[in-house]
């Protein structure tokens, strides 16, 4: 099982990015795909996820409004586009996997997505925006 984050970089704020992540080793309609970041000295954080089944997103309330998580289960990758980038959304961007399932649903919308135990975790890529 691989989930290779990339797209990271250098950004000045308010300025935009999009990480890609590309997994493989698994069957990726099945699986629900999230977005966490860790930042240095700060507990690791959720930032989105999006549903395998249906699409459906959920946010950090942090970064509703200024990103977008998108998936193409052709290319079996998951995207987050960055918009209005600030200073605190710099960390290492880690995508992780969970199988979907109706445990995951009910989680999920009830908005402890960011507690649940993901199955596959992927190395990361570095976001760092300037102020």
């Amino acid at each position: 099982v691989q989930l290779q984050a990339s797209g990271g970089g250098l950004v000045q704020a308010g300025g935009s990015l999009r990480l890609s992540c590309v997994a493989s080793g698994f069957t990726f309609d099945d699986y629900a795909m999230c977005w966490f970041r860790q930042a240095p000295g700060k507990e690791r954080e959720g930032v989105g996820c999006i549903s395998s089944r249906d699409g459906t997103t959920y946010y950090a309330d942090s970064v509703k409004g200024r990103f977008t998580i998108s998936s193409d289960n052709v290319k079996t990758t998951v995207y987050l586009q960055m918009n209005s980038l600030k200073s605190e959304d710099t960390g290492i961007y880690i995508c992780e996997a969970s199988r979907y399932s109706n445990r995951w649903q009910v989680v999920a919308r009830g908005g402890l997505w960011m507690a649940y135990v993901y199955d596959y975790r992927g190395q990361g890529t570095q976001v760092t925006v300037s102020s």
